[in-house]
């Protein structure tokens, strides 16, 4: 055993007076945040003017609702700073509440924690004749959790962990879930206690299905407190917005309902056929910060004849990016993603006169942990030639497979939709928005799913969409693109680059309502889809 030097006495004793180590941070090191730990000096630089633009509107905004927003990790504490300003000007009540970690997959030090949540607290001191700030760490509370929450909360840490490790089969016998069950358990009993004693009218958390965002989402949801959860795609000025649900779901039923019998017009018509023109391209699209191809199309042929592709009918499955929010919690009869992809590969070994065409997603090359190719790879070691696993680096256009395709199967991938877009049959196994809009095949039992496959494969005539069909799945995909996603000012991961677009002043001024009010009214919870069609 290492010996313990008479300085380290000292220092833990030090630790243990009540706020040593913030009055540390305030005498030596008041101006930066602790070693590690993310700075909002960029915020507190800006803070000034945003708190004259937003008091000056405040002053003449009718009184609004009483609002809890939520965030957590430097991208969401910026840019909810700025939101919550902003709610604050059209006349609402806004209570922040923060956390103060840098990261969800490590325990960090509790001194260095206490000192960054004087660091928040100190670089967001301007905003609170506005915000009323609510460090959620120092509310320290026994309170026991119902065992209703107990059970989201260990659904919650084991997809946390899920999106962490960008796998599926993870077990609840490790360190990350210990510490995600830990810090989402303790986050549950503050949320639990401060909301039960200030009741807000409204809940605004950003994404709501994993890490705390989740934790905040379920606490409302238990509580009966109306509760919006929010994200961004790949649009800039443009959102998510969910009520009373967890936005990552997609879930567009309302919004279809509203819209599925009104036609679009020519404009309408032209603008999507444009935009999916780009996605098949190279091309980037209007207010899209994304490329979704890396290649261009080099037509069926030239993918035929470099992976080797016959004439027997070809099933495509393009993946999704294990881990990701869109993907996780899916499933609808397989347990994930992973045991839906092995058995289709077995029954397929099994099955020689086809072909079947796997594409790992592009989008793996941008994040971490083992691709689906090298998980596949674990469970079959020498395939047979007649099917085909295509990396995510490939040189490949997954256009170019589609048109090669007899017919396709996915998991909850946009592409789903594009290809009955084209005209093609796809069976959709996930839990997806645009299940059971009137142009896919949606099994629940894996009998059904493989009904569909064996009908499709021996039945040629049937795997091609019927003209209406086709028109839906344009029609929809329309209102998903532009419908569904809301004009908002500022993008999470175009912040700075969209408050020098959208200053306060701008927003708040006539131009800026004109276009982003209702949107400002939604996130506090008036309802959506009113008189739109």
């Amino acid at each position: 055993m290492k010996k313990r030097e008479p300085l380290d006495f000292l220092k833990e004793l030090i630790r243990k007076i009540p706020f040593a180590d913030e009055l540390y941070w305030y005498l030596q090191q008041a101006n930066y945040p602790p070693p590690g730990s993310f700075s909002l000096h960029r915020v507190e630089e800006r803070l000034p003017q945003w708190c004259k633009e937003a008091t000056k509107a405040r002053q003449t905004a009718k009184p609004g609702k009483k609002v809890f927003v939520f965030a957590a990790y430097r991208p969401w504490m910026r840019q909810m700073t700025l939101t919550g300003l902003a709610l604050a000007g059209l006349g609402h009540d806004i209570s922040f509440g923060y956390l103060p970690y840098t990261t969800w997959q490590e325990e960090e030090d509790q001194s260095n924690l206490k000192r960054q949540d004087a660091h928040i607290e100190k670089s967001l001191e301007l905003t609170k004749p506005l915000l009323q700030l609510v460090p959620m760490r120092n509310l320290a509370t026994g309170k026991q959790l119902p065992h209703e929450i107990i059970e989201k909360l260990e659904e919650l840490s084991l997809r946390d962990v899920k999106y962490s490790l960008l796998r599926e089969d993870v077990e609840r016998d490790s360190d990350l879930y210990r510490l995600r069950m830990k810090r989402n358990s303790a986050l549950a009993k503050a949320a639990l206690t401060w909301m039960e004693n200030n009741t807000p009218d409204v809940v605004v958390v950003p994404n709501g299905s994993v890490l705390e965002f989740g934790v905040i989402f379920h606490i409302a949801r238990y509580l009966g407190v109306q509760v919006v959860t929010y994200e961004f795609g790949e649009q800039h000025e443009r959102m998510w917005l969910a009520q009373n649900r967890d936005v990552m779901r997609q879930e567009t039923d309302q919004m279809w309902d509203v819209y599925h019998d009104k036609p679009l017009t020519e404009e309408e018509w032209e603008r999507i056929k444009k935009m999916f023109s780009a996605r098949q391209g190279v091309d980037l699209w209007e207010n899209s910060s994304r490329q979704w191809q890396k290649t261009a199309s080099q037509g069926e042929e030239k993918v035929r004849a470099e992976l080797g592709l016959d004439q027997r009918p070809i099933v495509f499955i393009p993946t999704n990016v294990l881990g990701d929010s869109l993907t996780l919690g899916r499933q609808i009869f397989s347990k994930g993603m992973t045991e839906w992809l092995t058995r289709t590969i077995q029954y397929f070994i099994d099955h020689p006169q086809y072909q079947l065409v796997i594409r790992i997603h592009p989008g793996e090359q941008l994040g971490w942990g083992p691709s689906v190719y090298e998980i596949l790879e674990s469970y079959f070691e020498n395939l047979p030639e007649h099917i085909h696993i295509i990396p995510a680096d490939a040189a490949i256009n997954s256009y170019d497979l589609v048109e090669a395709a007899s017919f396709a199967t996915v998991f909850t991938t946009t592409l789903g939709m594009e290809m009955a877009m084209s005209g093609l049959s796809v069976i959709v196994v996930g839990e997806t928005h645009y299940r059971k809009k009137g142009f896919t095949l949606d099994p629940n039992s894996w009998k059904e799913y493989f009904d569909f496959l064996v009908n499709l494969l021996e039945n040629p005539t049937e795997r091609n969409l019927s003209k209406k069909q086709v028109e839906q799945a344009w029609i929809y995909a329309y209102r998903f693109f532009f419908d569904y996603p809301r004009p908002f000012p500022w993008h999470v991961q175009h912040f700075w680059k969209n408050a020098n677009k959208w200053p306060l002043e701008k927003v708040l001024s006539q131009e800026g309502r004109s276009k982003f009010e209702d949107t400002f009214r939604y996130l506090v919870g008036e309802p959506m889809y009113v008189n739109e069609a």
